[in-house]
């Protein structure tokens, strides 16, 4: 990914190329924007009820995931000090983020996809933070998780600056937004024996997902004609994307976020689509 990332960081505001304009967003108003739109932290962080969010609860934790070899609860994300993040820094945050740290050292683990939070920008990452500083606090105990299966050391070497992605580069900044962003291509992707993405593989799917909706498959997102996305338009992927329709009506079942996605402005959807585009048909 970082070969993808070409672009400076802006220090007081995060620029982005629109076409062949510049509109300039504070921290907040960007943060604002990933995290209701392709980052939707708040589908694993914020509890789930009968009919959606849980009211007043917006990244308080606690969603519980029981695979095979962990039984892992979104932690609360709001600013709550003693059961959130309200005492972390904004650098601890961040380190939190990209490298799965805490402020004590011990590493946070699966399902949080670092593999591909590790290549976020600086600016995003930033902004990402001061979205999170922004939401209520809500105090929330998150009983901790349980994991029967060895974590790593570390995810890979502290993370240095990461440079913006140009949304005016299209396929560049499709690809950012289907790894880095909004991590597409974890769900997507097999998974190979020692935990990593074969990403030899990517968008293939096939991984499973049990929750209170039952069992889920990730589809088969690449360009394939006859299992994949290569018979559909444009407009039918952005559908499935932001309403969760197939092409034939069928609806998509959960963890896909398109309750998050439909707020994803047409632009950077259509660069989205571009991307998936590219991927070489696997059946």
């Amino acid at each position: 990914m970082t070969g993808l990332m070409r672009c400076g960081v802006a220090a007081a505001v995060v620029v982005l190329c629109l076409g062949q304009g510049v509109r300039a967003e504070t921290p907040l108003e960007r943060g604002k924007a990933l995290m209701n739109g392709i980052v939707a932290c708040g589908n694993c962080h914020t509890p789930q009820g009968p009919n959606g969010p849980v009211p007043g609860m917006e990244m308080a934790g606690g969603t519980p995931f029981d695979e095979k070899p962990f039984t892992a609860y979104a932690s609360n994300i709001t600013p709550d000090p003693e059961t959130g993040i309200g005492r972390w820094t904004d650098e601890q945050l961040v380190t939190a983020i990209r490298e799965g740290k805490r402020p004590d050292g011990s590493l946070i683990g699966p399902p949080m996809p670092y593999e591909f939070y590790r290549h976020l920008s600086d600016g995003d990452v930033r902004a990402i933070v001061a979205y999170l500083r922004s939401v209520p606090a809500v105090k929330n105990a998150v009983p901790k998780s349980v994991y029967r299966m060895p974590l790593p050391a570390a995810y890979g070497p502290p993370v240095g600056s990461v440079p913006d992605v140009p949304r005016g580069d299209r396929l560049a900044y499709g690809a950012y937004m289907a790894g880095p962003l909004g991590h597409c291509l974890e769900c997507h992707t097999p998974m190979l024996p020692d935990g990593r993405r074969d990403m030899t593989r990517a968008g293939l799917g096939g991984e499973r997902f049990t929750g209170p909706w039952g069992t889920t498959v990730s589809r088969n997102i690449t360009s394939d004609k006859e299992h994949g996305l290569g018979l559909w338009t444009d407009a039918q992927i952005k559908r499935a994307i932001t309403e969760g329709v197939r092409p034939d009506g069928a609806r998509l079942g959960p963890p896909m976020a398109y309750h998050f996605y439909k707020s994803i402005d047409d632009a950077d959807l259509s660069a989205l689509v571009a991307y998936l585009r590219t991927l070489p048909p696997r059946s």
